[in-house]
């Protein structure tokens, strides 16, 4: 059965391409923590408290669609739902990494900033 794809947020623009796929408050934390094991639905809300349940199933569902993101049943119902990067959302971690990585030092860059 084919995937229900969201339709293209854009014609031609790549940074907004990006941004309609990845942006918003959770989708790369999700993506981060999923890039680290598949995860169950209860796995990322304690991971992520923070996040509703229906704001967690929204992002779960957009980034399903999008192709980065994986829903798998480990049995039959009501067995667990088992979320993992798929093999195009795996091209997102390196992404992710450099932008870990500019946080870590912007969050150095104000360390003490209140003393200058």
């Amino acid at each position: 059965m084919a995937r229900a794809r969201r339709p293209n947020p854009v014609s031609d623009c790549p940074l907004t391409a990006a941004i309609a796929a990845t942006g918003g408050k959770w989708k790369l934390i999700l993506i981060y923590w999923l890039a680290e094991s598949p995860r169950q639905f209860g796995e990322l809300r304690q991971l992520v408290p923070e996040i509703s349940q229906k704001v967690l199933t929204e992002q779960l569902r957009e980034l399903i669609a999008d192709d980065i993101v994986e829903r798998a049943r480990t049995g039959p119902v009501p067995a667990p739902v088992l979320y993992s990067l798929t093999e195009y959302g795996s091209t997102l971690v390196p992404v992710l990494e450099t932008i870990r990585h500019w946080g870590r030092g912007h969050i150095e860059h104000f360390d003490g900033s209140s003393a200058r």
